[in-house]
């Protein structure tokens, strides 16, 4: 599933996170990659442990744990911090696949990577180049979004940041541990919870068919859900 959520964050907590991160220490995205992303990837990064990452971690995190359809299309069970990063002058992130594991440095802490996702921190006509480049199984999709919107896809596809030739691209990016592991269940899941919603507002929430198409998707959550 590959899935845009737009307004993610409002024009005023676009403008907060920039804020914070333009003013931090930015270093070699290369900080959290792993060997075979260190072959590809040309950016910058704020360190994920820095007194700025963490002062807008929180502001990306508030905004996903209020969101409908990032709730509904994710599923989440560990969401990995959020991280910051930045292109310009040709850099690029080549083709890749995401660790399966992510690790929080100096912890513990681990989230099975299932899901990615990319908040937009940038305009997209500041900057060219720069799409968030999915390969999927309907054809490769090029996104590059307004500040504040998202986008959700698997973290097993192969993926890449195309080369920013003008200006800054500057994105949040964290990855998503589902409830439920399978990528096709996950999309089942959030079909059937769309067309429950768009019913629901047609015939009401107690409607009979509205209330028997819930027990189906709470009893199909059941069954695939590791929670």
């Amino acid at each position: 599933m590959l899935i845009a959520i737009p307004d993610l964050i409002d024009p005023a907590g676009v403008a907060a996170i920039r804020a914070i991160i333009d003013a931090g220490d930015w270093v070699d995205g290369n900080i959290t990659s792993g060997h075979q992303s260190a072959l590809a990837k040309r950016n910058l990064q704020l360190p994920e442990d820095s007194p700025a990452a963490q002062e807008a971690q929180q502001i990306v995190f508030d905004a996903v744990g209020q969101n409908p359809l990032f709730i509904a299309a994710a599923l989440p069970q560990r969401i990995f911090p959020p991280l910051f990063n930045s292109y310009a002058g040709g850099q690029a992130f080549g083709t890749h696949v995401d660790n399966a594991i992510r690790i929080r440095k100096g912890t513990t802490f681990r989230v099975r990577s299932d899901l990615s996702m990319t908040v937009f921190l940038e305009d997209p006509a500041a900057y060219d180049g720069g799409e968030l480049t999915v390969e999927t199984h309907y054809g490769v999709q090029q996104i590059k979004l307004p500040a504040g919107h998202a986008v959700l896809y698997p973290s097993s596809s192969l993926h890449r940041v195309e080369p920013v030739t003008r200006g800054r691209r500057v994105a949040s990016f964290f990855w998503v541990q589902s409830m439920v592991r399978d990528d096709s269940a996950r999309q089942t899941l959030f079909d059937l919870d769309s067309s429950i919603q768009q019913l629901a507002e047609t015939l009401g929430h107690d409607d009979a068919q509205v209330i028997r198409l819930t027990g189906v998707y709470h009893n199909l959550l059941r069954r695939w859900a590791d929670a």
